[in-house]
């Protein structure tokens, strides 16, 4: 199964809240089978100062070394990419929209994204099967008690499409950390879900959430309980599911997306490194 590596051009700019723009990009190719499973994961290609047109990796039969490719690109032509969540494709083509948190001109995707205008071009590498959950999501969150999906608003547009993908009957339970009121989304769902926006204020990235958490009064029962955000907040609510609530480890599906104070060039911490194995270890 080749992995999708394809050039993407802007077709709209929208901004859903203050802090979030909605781009959509039509595809220059993409199969009909890709994008249709909530929580696809993708990569962004920048280009680099000066290039119009980022460098892409070229495409590999086995989508495992998409990577290999990557750095094979001389280091002062290698794009700068960063990992998104596809929020929808459009059914019947090639247009997938993509959500870009808007949290200043510090970093490649959201100072990009300030700028965005009509035709611009980017690459995309995925979505693709290779990179879906462990688990197929629907058929775990129907099998629990009930579910607990919990992240910031870097998560919400991987949860958006979670919570869509739950099936009625389903019990879920959804606490989400945003900046402030203006930056709630609305989510759509058979499931009957219940949502609470938790507004960060001025305090630390993550405390909003794991307070909530720790606080609330859970179902009882087995729960399958879906985890993205800051890597350190992950990694706090992982801890007092598990150890504090007795939730099994085979029952947390959980994503540190991005790490406070720090980028995705920066060198993974002992944190991070234990955290992607026993991520590998539910594959």
């Amino acid at each position: 199964m080749t992995l999708p590596v394809t050039f993407v051009e802007v077709v709209e700019v929208r901004r859903i809240t203050p802090r979030t723009a909605r781009i959509t990009f039509a595809a220059e190719e993409l199969a009909d089978t890709v994008g249709t499973a909530p929580d696809q994961q993708l990569k962004l290609c920048f280009p680099r100062p000066g290039q119009t047109d980022p460098v892409l990796p070229a495409r590999q039969d086995d989508p495992m070394d998409w990577y290999r490719a990557y750095l094979a690109i001389p280091e002062a032509e290698r794009p700068l990419m960063r990992s998104f969540t596809l929020r929808r494709r459009r059914p019947g083509t090639r247009l997938v929209e993509i959500d870009f948190v808007l949290h200043g001109d510090t970093g490649p995707a959201a100072g990009w994204a300030l700028r965005a205008v009509p035709g611009e071009r980017l690459g995309m590498v995925g979505p693709a099967a290779a990179y879906a959950p462990p688990v197929p999501y629907a058929e775990a969150a129907a099998a629990a008690d009930w579910v607990l999906l919990a992240g910031d608003e870097t998560a919400l547009p991987a949860l958006a499409t979670l919570v869509e993908a739950l099936p009625a009957g389903v019990r879920a339970l959804a606490y989400v950390e945003i900046a402030d009121e203006a930056e709630q989304q609305p989510l759509e769902s058979r499931a009957d879900l219940a949502v609470h926006w938790l507004h960060r204020g001025t305090a630390a990235p993550g405390a909003a959430l794991a307070g909530a958490v720790r606080a609330a009064e859970l179902p009882g029962g087995t729960p399958f309980a879906w985890l993205a955000g800051e890597a350190g907040a992950v990694r706090a609510l992982r801890r007092h599911l598990v150890e504090e609530r007795g939730v099994s480890k085979a029952s947390v599906d959980f994503t540190g997306y991005w790490r406070h104070r720090l980028t995705q060039d920066d060198a993974p911490t002992a944190e991070d490194l234990a955290d992607a194995q026993e991520r590998l270890a539910g594959y």
